[in-house]
């Protein structure tokens, strides 16, 4: 588990990282404008760094908005954004597949699915694999070549208890200990059907996403479990509360009701997490140690009501030296 220390000096040396990858890509006048005012770009003091996704009430994705459309607020604060942009950073994607019973069946539409999907993404996005049944465990550490990760979705074997607690837990320490190059995302590939708590609850899961700057995507699969299945899993106590995970981190579940539409949900999971805005603000905020902070982003009042007019999915929380 990580410390409530531990947390925020890695947020924050992510949010460097992923500073100096927007800086580079920023006009050059802007950057020597930045440089000749003293050479103060803080990219390693108090930056908040934070990705949204925002929908209509209706579901439509709102994806022409501007800098000036968004507002920002810690603690209840208005903040003034520094960071604005979509789909400019590389993506770190961490895929976590569920090898139980219940998912065999799926796992030939699984690959082909896989195949189309992670090819649409840029060249220099990377894919790391993890697997979960009874244990968790790495299969493929990060790579470009997308093509490695699809290829082993049909060289697994199927069996054993369904440890989603541990499937996600393993993927967000992972990155957590890996040099973050861009934008961070955990998909969950599961039917989302628990059978084992293993070694980490709700809380120690988010509490590892939010410290690995990560958000958990859900695609959710139609795995075949006989109604005792069912029956054991609704009395295991301690499974994850996946949902909880997805709302805290800023995620969505891609319900997938039907195999026939595999493909078509896996590539609208990816084409949204490759479109989702980032936002990043200087903080002035010098709280005591692991003390969280409360985010909120709403669009400007000309665009109506949050939660009424529109929806915004980002993480609503962080913490701070």
């Amino acid at each position: 588990m990580v410390t409530s220390a531990l947390a925020p000096k890695l947020l924050r040396s992510s949010a460097a990282i992923v500073f100096a990858a927007l800086l580079c890509q920023w006009p050059l006048a802007a950057q020597d404008q930045a440089q000749d005012q003293g050479s103060t770009l803080r990219v390693n003091v108090n930056l908040v760094l934070l990705d949204a996704t925002v929908k209509t009430k209706a579901g439509r994705i709102m994806g022409d908005l501007k800098k000036d459309d968004f507002e920002v607020r810690e603690d209840g604060v208005i903040q003034k954004l520094e960071i604005f942009g979509r789909d400019e950073l590389p993506l770190e994607v961490a895929l976590v597949l569920d090898l139980s019973d219940s998912i065999g069946p799926f796992m030939g539409p699984l690959r082909e699915a896989a195949t189309t999907a992670l090819g649409a993404l840029k060249p220099e996005d990377q894919v790391a694999l993890f697997t979960f049944a009874t244990e968790a465990e790495l299969r493929v550490p990060f790579t470009t070549d997308k093509s490695k990760i699809a290829e082993q979705f049909g060289g697994f074997k199927i069996g054993g208890a369904t440890n989603i607690n541990d499937g996600i837990f393993v993927a967000a320490k992972y990155l957590l200990g890996a040099p973050p190059k861009g934008r961070r995302v955990i998909i969950l590939i599961s039917d989302d059907v628990g059978t084992d708590a293993g070694g980490q609850g709700t809380h120690d899961i988010v509490t590892e996403a939010i410290a690995s700057d990560a958000v958990l995507y859900n695609l959710k699969i139609p795995g075949y479990n006989p109604a005792s299945t069912l029956f054991y899993a609704a009395m295991v106590p301690g499974l994850v509360n996946i949902r909880k995970v997805m709302d805290q981190t800023g995620g969505e579940i891609f319900d997938v009701k039907d195999v026939a539409n595999l493909d078509a949900e896996f590539r609208a999971l990816i084409d949204r997490i490759k479109t989702r805005y980032t936002l990043g603000y200087y903080t002035q905020a010098n709280g005591a140690t692991g003390k969280p902070h409360k985010l909120e982003v709403r669009l400007k009042s000309s665009f109506g009501k949050k939660g009424r007019d529109y929806v915004i999915l980002s993480k609503n929380g962080y913490y701070v030296h």
